[in-house]
């Protein structure tokens, strides 16, 4: 397939029939192909540390296959059949995969954050149908085990460790389970492309996280045509430092290598949490000869921080996504690096592909690419509550942004979670934004109010929940605060109630410890007399956004200029946000171009005064 630069070549493309231009549309089939072609060729290669000199764990797409083959071939053993799942707690590992891929095969898999609290994780294993629970194995890098001991004697699925290091007593491993079976699968797996082999959650606006579902056709869709936007072949060489239960770790930086016979680099248990690799990073890019890096706005942020301390010539690309791109982020990273940089749009929802920049295209400021092929997206008026999905916004005019395509999940496991996003036979994201003349698509603000940290969904009415509970709240609204390394984070405003003794900092440590999951706990809480309403008395975020920005902003500006009266007001442009920041007195070009770079990883456009 010709790697793409523009619309017009994936308008090409779509002129033959899907089924020519993708012959294999499952994972499954994918993965076999890849290692038919390429057996010997490394599919990953794992760090057990980030020390330079210890050698690295590295996995043939033969033995891959063949693992696959074993842990399906377990998990048949052990009761798992088409409409069981399997679920997982364990980073990206390269045992991790065969779970992902053999229990797609023998039933389907369901992989989950191992951050969430064990009631959590418990009531998703009771959603998806859990028949088994594999899990990383006690260690002295990530503590996983604990949190799957207390999720078993929530749920009682049968449990199975991940060997790292220390042997669980009389529970058998995952790699001896495997080690028991042939290499070859002992049944004939179910290949359609329309079954349902996945259930991922996520965090939406409302209620606990939903079990979004993936067909075979969905993951391999995504996975089959992202090669040609990022202008990747076997050759390629990827650090992938992103979980399984996240569909960047799993899909678009994961099951799109190994459908080209491609290596990926696996850092560590922790990935990028890792300071040691993150410190190393560049020179790990040269022992391996990286070709592509998997990001994050947030990781960009931190790479900008560590020295390029290697021969980094053959790395080619950057790709970014998860949350919104600053342009000035993405051009610093440039002109330190010398690495282009590429936008990524996904969902849960449609396998983790919306759209993507293409490398041998242009970066766009404030684009998010071109749509994947055979998929279709718009931008629409969204008036009453509601995306008009027989309307089309024109080039350039803002809308919800919808989509449809092969892609595109059945829905929600629980289908009563389906309304307001799964219309019509259309996605409607909740993102605004339009598509440009050139069929670039851009973000430019969001209908919903989920919170993005670091590429991580956290729904504000889970933490809310957690502050109404405490006898001395009286109201409270969650809102995203602009964040350098994390894009967002959570900021709760809270209204007391008469005769409360707690200052702000008190009820954070009280109601931190009852928030669902550690990176939903908000960085801060902000006390007011009252909350902004509208007209018929709902909490208006809109202005707790702005003030949210107001407060981060104030906070950076000064503490580069203390001596300086500071003043941020925040404004909403048609769901763009802005900022202007006047610093009082003279005008002082290099405290400006300081603030300006402290400013560069806020995803707010701020402009800087004197006076």
């Amino acid at each position: 397939m010709k790697a793409f630069a523009t619309l017009a070549d994936i308008e090409a493309l779509e002129r033959e029939p899907l089924e020519a231009v993708a012959p294999h549309r499952t994972p499954y089939e994918l993965i076999r192909a890849a290692a038919l072609r390429f057996p010997e060729r490394e599919a990953f290669t794992f760090l057990p540390d980030a020390g330079l000199d210890t050698p690295p764990q590295r996995i043939t797409y033969r033995e891959l296959l063949a693992d696959i083959h074993r842990a399906a071939n377990a998990f048949r053993a052990l009761g798992v059949r088409e409409a069981d799942t399997v679920a997982m707690l364990a980073p990206n590992t390269p045992e991790a995969h065969a779970v992902l891929w053999g229990s797609q095969l023998a039933g389907r898999v369901c992989p989950i954050n191992f951050l969430l609290q064990p009631d959590h994780i418990a009531a998703l294993l009771q959603a998806s149908g859990a028949k088994v629970l594999v899990a990383l194995g006690p260690n002295a890098e990530l503590s996983v085990w604990p949190t799957a001991l207390a999720v078993q004697a929530l749920h009682g699925a049968e449990l199975v460790p991940i060997t790292v290091n220390e042997a669980v007593p009389g529970m058998p491993s995952l790699q001896e389970l495997m080690a028991a079976q042939p290499d070859t699968l002992t049944f004939e797996p179910d290949l359609n492309p329309d079954r349902v082999v996945a259930l991922f959650h996520t965090g939406g606006t409302t209620g606990a996280p939903k079990l979004a579902q993936h067909t075979a056709g969905n993951e391999a869709h995504t996975a089959w045509f992202a090669h040609a936007f990022y202008d990747m072949d076997e050759t390629a060489v990827e650090v992938n430092g992103f979980p399984l239960f996240h569909v960047a770790g799993a899909f678009v930086y994961g099951l799109a290598l190994l459908a080209i016979g491609a290596r990926q680099v696996l850092p560590t248990l922790t990935g990028m949490r890792n300071t040691g690799f993150v410190k190393a990073y560049w020179r790990f890019c040269e022992r391996e000869r990286v070709t592509h890096l998997a990001c994050v706005p947030t990781v960009l942020a931190s790479l900008l921080g560590v020295p390029v301390n290697a021969n980094i010539d053959g790395v080619r690309a950057a790709f970014t996504g998860g949350s919104p791109l600053p342009a000035e982020l993405a051009q610093r990273f440039e002109t330190a690096t010398g690495i282009p940089v590429r936008n990524i749009l996904g969902m849960t929802e449609c396998a983790g592909l919306v759209s993507i920049e293409p490398l041998l295209g242009p970066r766009t400021p404030g684009s998010a690419g071109l749509r994947l092929p055979y998929t279709e997206v718009h931008a629409v008026p969204w008036r009453d509550g509601e995306a008009k999905l027989d309307e089309r916004c024109a080039a350039g005019e803002t809308g919800v942004l919808v989509l449809r395509g092969p892609h595109m999940s059945p829905g929600y496991l629980d289908a009563k979670r389906n309304a307001g996003l799964f219309e019509g036979g259309w996605i409607v994201t909740g993102d605004l934004g339009h598509l440009d003349d050139a069929g670039r698509i851009h973000i430019t603000g969001r209908a919903k109010d989920v919170i993005i940290r670091g590429s991580h969904n956290i729904d504000p009415g889970l933490v809310e929940d957690a502050f109404m509970a405490h006898p001395a709240v009286l109201q409270c609204a969650v809102v995203a605060e602009p964040d350098a390394y994390a894009g967002e984070v959570p900021v709760a405003f809270v209204v007391l109630r008469a005769g409360a003794g707690l200052d702000a900092d008190a009820l954070l440590r009280e109601v931190a410890p009852q928030v669902y999951e550690r990176p939903a706990c908000p960085k801060r809480v902000v006390l007011l007399d009252a909350l902004p309403l509208t007209a018929v008395g709902k909490v208006f975020k809109p202005t707790l956004r702005l003030r949210a920005i107001e407060i981060r902003l104030t906070e950076i500006a000064r503490e580069l200029a203390p001596q300086r009266v500071v003043r941020v007001e925040a404004s909403d442009e048609g769901g763009r946000q802005r900022a202007l920041v006047t610093l009082g007195g003279a005008v002082d070009e290099a405290l400006s171009q300081q603030l300006r770079a402290a400013l560069a990883a806020i995803a707010v456009p701020v402009e800087v005064r004197f006076g």
